[in-house]
């Protein structure tokens, strides 16, 4: 992954979105450990401290838990964790902003309902 230095996301944020990335892809399990906030600085050439806020997030939101001495892990309800709040905050921010734009171009509730399942049924057969 590369960061986006230019991105008006703050680049700990990214970091956070990243390793919730790996964790959904199950390139990082249930209990296994996470990359140091050393070792993310060094893999992205970015500040130790900005590393650690984006651990720190996901460790509030318990996606990621503590061992003394031993470093983060990954919490075993994460990648539910995970799901819930990218349907909540990233998923219902595009429905509002899609939704907005289909009242301004007087798109009625049916057609809009048909444009997004012929887009996901779309995008599933593409993924198959």
């Amino acid at each position: 992954m590369l960061l986006n230095l230019n991105s008006l996301t703050p680049i700990y944020i990214q970091i956070a979105d990243w390793l919730e990335n790996e964790i959904l892809n199950a390139s990082i399990n249930v209990d296994e450990k996470i990359y140091s906030q050393y070792q993310l600085a060094e893999m992205f050439n970015i500040n130790p401290a900005t590393a650690a806020k984006g651990l720190n997030i996901l460790a509030d939101e318990q996606v990621l838990y503590k061992k003394r001495g031993l470093g983060m892990f990954v919490s075993s309800g994460a990648r539910e964790i995970i799901l819930e709040k990218r349907k909540n905050q990233k998923l219902s921010g595009m429905v509002k902003e899609l939704a907005m734009e289909a009242v301004q171009l007087n798109v009625g509730e049916d057609e809009l309902v048909t444009l997004i399942k012929d887009m996901h049924r779309k995008i599933k057969e593409d993924m198959k």
